[in-house]
């Protein structure tokens, strides 16, 4: 039995022993953090890491310049310039201008541009469907862009996970109107191991043969019709059953009516998709574009036939232009334009809401190879998936693919685009190249023309004049 002198000396006795174990166990950590502490600096940096030589809480953005790409369909590149040197690369959709997103400019000068979605939601409220949603898109590509340049990150990682390692891609067919030219052009896609195939079909087909389209509304008759689905059993017979077909470009002057005969009329052809079928009328809402904003005629089309129907490439944002079409379950495939939707975080948005549905993605692409690498970066975060589009500039003209540098070439790799792993979106003008072909002159020009404020919708001038004094400058 313990007493109380001898319970104490016991426990001083363990109390020496523990603390000689723990000195002794803290030297042996102390000398493996410093081993590891030199295994550490002899190791070259993380790939990938943060980027030192930013300080991103500093960070503002200085500039924004841009020039224009000649393709037929022009390519406008903007440039956000920032403090620490970093700059960021961003597209206006094709045939656009760059001026919709230079005068959005001065809303960005000052701000730190890691803070993507607080500055994109301050510029939305200029962003339209059309063409008119392609300088907001600019401006989140080129944001994403330089803030996967401060983190050594890829886009896509900023957006969550990646579901693929490359995306697929499907090319526009040859004209059918010289057979041997069109049986040369689908060989040559077929060796570049393209699998998907998208053509025009129209009445423009048979337009001059008697009979074959009703002149009142430019609508092929059952005739007409008959006629031109002859020249898709040609186009399958080519292309092989196993191929992915979809057609685009159906007519501009069909009603609902008319679009229900067309599409079931394609349905023994098991089509991916027809795309834009229904177009607006002159005085509806959307008219100048490629389709009409009413989800509700699409839905009585698509009700009325198995053939599935693809929409969206003129349409900006999720809840603007999307939602209603998703919600109602009104087209079988979302075919979204980066350029216009809303950039790289929207379409990831809209593709992510359309998959909760079980509406998978396709995505429109004829823009210059910055853009398509943008859309990528997009596409790799999808659920859902079908194919990206990629016009025949790049068959054509061997100088597309070198208007930029920093990823494989070819860009597309057996009917595919592998997804970029360096950081922002991985590409760079290739500045010797774009300037070859620059349809306005001038790279990169200053712009202080669009220093001050062009859009705004709500901006006050100052204060009141007192009488006889001169009015004050504008608040800033």
């Amino acid at each position: 039995m313990y007493t109380a002198r001898g319970l104490q000396a016991t426990m001083n006795k363990e109390h020496r022993i523990s603390r000689r174990a723990w000195l002794a166990g803290g030297a042996a950590l102390g000398s493996a953090l410093k081993l590891a502490e030199r295994d550490a600096a002899a190791q070259d940096p993380q790939p990938g890491g943060v980027n030192k030589r930013s300080a991103p809480s500093n960070l503002r953005i200085t500039d924004m310049r841009a020039c224009r790409i000649a393709s037929g369909l022009d390519y406008p590149i903007i440039r956000i310039d920032t403090n620490q040197g970093v700059y960021g690369l961003g597209e206006v959709r094709d045939a656009g201008v760059e001026g919709i997103a230079l005068v959005l400019k001065p809303h960005l000068i000052g701000r730190n541009p890691l803070d993507i979605e607080p500055l994109l939601d301050q510029i939305r409220k200029f962003a339209n469907h059309l063409h008119l949603g392609g300088g907001y898109s600019a401006v989140d590509i080129a944001l994403h862009d330089i803030a996967g340049k401060v983190y050594g990150v890829p886009c896509w990682r900023l957006l969550g996970s990646k579901y693929r390692n490359r995306v697929r891609v499907y090319c526009h067919l040859p004209s059918t109107k010289d057979p041997k030219a069109f049986a040369e052009g689908v060989r040559r896609r077929k060796e570049m191991g393209f699998t998907f195939f998208k053509t025009s079909w129209s009445a423009d087909l048979v337009a001059k043969i008697p009979g074959a389209v009703n002149r009142e509304n430019g609508a092929a008759t059952d005739k007409g019709l008959k006629l031109m689905c002859e020249v898709l059993d040609m186009i399958r017979e080519a292309i092989g059953w196993e191929a992915s077909l979809a057609l685009d470009h159906l007519g501009y002057r069909l009603r609902v009516n008319d679009c229900i005969r067309y599409v079931k009329a394609l349905e023994p052809y098991q089509l991916a998709f027809a795309e834009d079928v229904l177009p607006a009328l002159p005085g509806e809402l959307g008219h100048g574009g490629n389709i009409s904003r009413d989800w509700r005629r699409f839905k009585e089309i698509k009700e009325a036939t198995t053939t599935p129907l693809a929409a969206g490439e003129d349409l900006f944002g999720l809840e603007e232009g999307f939602r209603d079409f998703i919600d109602n379950q009104a087209i079988d495939i979302v075919h979204i334009e980066p350029l216009t939707a809303g950039g790289i975080r929207e379409t990831k948005r809209i593709a992510d809401y359309a998959a909760m549905r079980s509406i998978p993605a396709a995505v429109h692409c004829c823009v210059s190879p910055l853009g398509t690498i943008a859309n990528v970066h997009a596409i790799a975060t999808f659920r859902d998936f079908m194919a990206m589009e990629r016009d025949s500039i790049y068959l054509d003209q061997p100088w597309w693919q070198e208007l930029v540098t920093g990823v494989p070439k070819p860009l597309i790799q057996n009917g595919y685009i592998p997804v970029p792993e360096t950081p922002g979106v991985g590409v760079e003008l290739n500045e010797e190249v774009v300037k070859q072909h620059l349809r306005v002159s001038g790279y990169f020009e200053p712009t202080p023309q669009f220093d001050k404020y062009i859009l705004d919708d709500y901006r006050p001038g100052g204060p009141i004049p007192r009488a006889g004094e001169p009015a004050k400058p504008a608040a800033k």
